[in-house]
């Protein structure tokens, strides 16, 4: 997709800038975050991925329940998951129909 979206789980120090040749990078979170802050996750996943489209993607990183609810929202939403996975340097593309 020409105008797709890369949602990032969270801004971290790590160089995402791979990831543009997907789409425009947008952070949901950005810093430490509370494990324990599900409903907070949820809302502001929802949040972000308002303006999100089938054919965008979702980089995941930081802490395993931040992606699991990332994933939850994204999938959801419209009933397919497309990952950028992070290996040897570069993003590897994975994309599931779900419905």
């Amino acid at each position: 997709m020409a105008n797709a979206k890369v949602y990032i789980v969270n801004k971290s120090a790590h160089d995402f800038s791979g990831a543009e040749k997907y789409g425009k990078l947008i952070f949901m979170t950005e810093g430490k975050m509370n494990r324990f802050s599900t409903n907070d996750m949820i809302r502001q996943f929802k949040e972000s991925m308002e303006e999100s489209y089938k054919d965008d993607y979702l980089l995941l990183c930081s802490l395993n329940v931040m992606n699991a609810i990332a994933c939850a929202v994204f999938a959801r939403k419209h009933g397919a998951l497309n990952l950028l996975l992070y290996k040897e340097g570069e993003y590897v593309e994975r994309n599931h129909v779900l419905d």
